[in-house]
């Protein structure tokens, strides 16, 4: 019988080492621990970084301070344009204090704010011209008329506004005359309502100064219709509250052909769309109501 072949029998109690491949997620970080600081060196560095803010706050300060002080930006110049009936003097009396101060620390608002206080000025740009000009532009208030109040004579912007009492220097202004602003006598404050409405005329004339310069006199005593006397006529044209120029035109076209139906008329009342009531001077009628005309 052949002999059969065992494997060979490993010795009891010894075993084979089994290896596994490694698993990265479990392996343990192969960190450092941290240098642990002590609270000392902190205080240390947050007084260092303290100190360092502290000087360059400090050398800034010393800048701003010698840059403040500095005679190169202190204002040498004020320079002046836009002005028409306001002198150059008067501009600069309005800003009396500027010349001196450092160009960069002045408050532009303000100084503007103090040409606005003068009843002239409309509008007003104060700005920098480094290193020692400040430059003022000045735009006025345009006058439409002569604004009478009792015995005094003012002068009237295009918002119904006074502007200043008339007087010789004015002289070259051709304006027509506005009553009624007021309910009493001079010292009593602008009506509102009236000057918005002789606002409202006046700005309305402006583009037509062929037909402006044919008004000799404004009155708005009726806060509700502006009355007008054209070319130095005796008759008054009630206009109403709305489409001035309109009516006005109209009345001047057909001006001559009325006078020759009624010679003496008081007034024109054209507020009623196409109908006109005319009122003559004669009174034989009573009211003095005459005609009534039709366009």
């Amino acid at each position: 019988m052949a002999e059969q072949c065992e494997p060979a029998r490993r010795p009891r109690g010894l075993s084979v080492p089994v290896t596994a491949p490694a698993d990265r997620r479990f392996l343990r970080a192969q960190v450092k621990p941290g240098r642990r600081h002590r609270p000392w060196q902190t205080w240390i560095r947050l007084a260092r970084n303290a100190a360092l803010v502290a000087v360059v706050a400090w050398i800034g300060w010393l800048g701003l301070s010698a840059v403040a002080g500095s005679r190169a930006l202190r204002v040498r110049t004020i320079a002046v344009s836009g002005n028409r009936r306001l002198s150059n003097g008067e501009v600069l009396a309005l800003v009396d204090g500027l010349r001196g101060r450092n160009i960069l620390s002045v408050d532009l608002e303000e100084w503007r704010g103090r040409l606005l206080e003068s009843t002239w000025v409309a509008d007003a740009i104060v700005r920098r011209a480094l290193p020692a000009t400040v430059e003022v532009i000045v735009s006025e208030r345009d006058p439409l008329a002569i604004g009478r109040i009792g015995d005094e004579l003012f002068l009237v912007d295009g918002q119904g506004a006074i502007i200043d009492e008339f007087g010789p220097r004015y002289a070259d202004l051709d304006l027509p005359i506005l009553d009624g602003l007021v309910t009493g006598t001079a010292g009593d404050a602008t009506d509102q309502r009236r000057a918005a409405l002789a606002g409202r005329l006046l700005d309305a004339l402006r583009p037509h100064p062929d037909l402006a310069a044919r008004v000799s006199q404004v009155d708005v005593s009726d806060p509700h219709n502006a009355v007008v006397i054209v070319d130095q006529d005796t008759a008054k044209v009630r206009l109403g509250e709305e489409r001035f120029i309109e009516r006005l035109k109209s009345y001047v076209e057909m001006a001559p052909s009325l006078r020759q139906q009624v010679p003496a008329i008081d007034y024109v009342d054209l507020r009623f769309g196409d109908r006109w009531v005319v009122g003559s001077q004669e009174r034989t009628a009573g009211t003095g109501e005459r005609a009534a005309a039709a366009r």
